[in-house]
């Protein structure tokens, strides 16, 4: 069966150490729309979080991750968590990861009170790490894992284990 394409489709995050699951959502965007809105928080919205590059540095290294893909695009900073899509009715869909579906489902009651159509939500799996945990932002800026998914941290072993492995060591 082949996937519905739309003229116009949104999407927004952070954008913070680009990783794997942010290529995946940015890939499935443009192979189902047209034209493709991202949206970037801000520094003042994603401050929070902290730690997050400034956003013009994310905003660019963004951009130069979007050349690579055909396609034409629009990158926006977002000050709020839903932007332009609770009210420009040109857009048709909306990309988000299993995390993020909830903030679809508020723009869309945001959209129906509006009297706007509600946006398809192309719901993507979250790409896992190297430990089977998903690959975030913040994992990342923790130093668990690399922007791949690979783990950094050395797995801790319990007392018990280690003394395990030394008795077998030594028997």
């Amino acid at each position: 069966m082949k996937e519905k394409r739309y003229r116009k489709v949104a999407l927004g995050g952070t954008f913070d150490r680009f990783h794997e699951g942010h290529r995946k959502l940015i890939k499935k965007a443009f192979e189902i729309g047209q034209e493709v809105l991202i949206g970037v928080t801000s520094d003042e919205f994603a401050g929070s979080k902290g730690n997050v590059e400034p956003c013009n540095v994310r905003m660019s290294k963004l951009k130069s991750i979007l050349n690579k893909f055909d396609g034409k695009y629009y990158i926006a900073r977002l000050d709020e968590p839903y932007g332009p899509t609770v009210n420009a009715d040109d857009i048709e869909a909306i990309v988000v990861s299993e995390e993020t579906k909830p903030t679809a489902l508020q723009i869309n009651k945001e959209r129906g009170r509006s009297g706007l159509k509600p946006l398809d939500i192309i719901t993507i799996r979250m790409v896992l790490s190297e430990d089977g945990k998903p690959i975030s932002s913040t994992r990342i800026r923790k130093g668990e894992i690399d922007v791949k998914g690979m783990l950094l941290k050395d797995i801790k072993v319990s007392k018990a284990l280690k003394n395990f492995f030394l008795f077998i060591f030594y028997s």
